[in-house]
């Protein structure tokens, strides 16, 4: 189950982007995925600077 990313958005974005394109469950999980790995990298670039606060150039 996807707790990062909406299904429903992402399933909309594929068909707008890739009229003929479908997108299954799994492909949300697997974005679902990306985007929790990111969120820890960012954290962890924002600690290794001495801060407390994520910024958008951590992603």
């Amino acid at each position: 189950m996807a707790d990062f990313v909406r299904k429903s958005l992402v399933k909309a974005e594929v068909k707008k982007v890739g009229k003929e394109m479908r997108c299954p469950d799994d492909s949300v999980e697997g974005l679902d995925k990306v985007v929790k790995a990111k969120i820890s990298r960012a954290v962890e670039r924002a600690k290794s600077d001495g801060r407390k606060t994520v910024r958008n150039w951590d992603f």
